[in-house]
């Protein structure tokens, strides 16, 4: 499973979660919601209390990631392949053109 935190203006508006059957969740965390209830990250998801699920990327964090040449770059500089799109939106999109920017969430684990 792979996580992370979604940031509308250096503030934490959810979190967006690839479980390992390859579906995907975005929620708005409790705080956002309250504080912030017509400030959404994109028209398509409007500020709930529930979680939205999907099989696919969500369009909107799909934007997020490079294309053409930039998306090359991308791929071999971190070793992605070009359609594992959870990895490559976690690789290039924590410091974002916009309002929105992507914080991956590490397990490191000890043994």
């Amino acid at each position: 499973m792979r996580q992370a935190e979604i940031y509308y203006k250096d503030i934490l508006a959810g979190m967006l979660i690839e479980t390992d059957d390859g579906e995907y969740t975005f929620q708005y965390t409790e705080n956002y919601i309250q504080s912030f209830p017509n400030q959404y990250i994109t028209f398509s998801m409007p500020v709930i209390d529930k979680p939205y699920v999907s099989n696919r990327l969500f369009p909107f964090f799909e934007g997020l990631i490079p294309e053409g040449w930039l998306l090359d770059i991308a791929s071999k500089n971190w070793k992605l392949n070009p359609n594992d799109r959870m990895g490559l939106l976690l690789a290039c999109c924590q410091n974002c053109i916009g309002a929105v920017h992507v914080k991956p969430i590490t397990h490191d684990h000890e043994g």
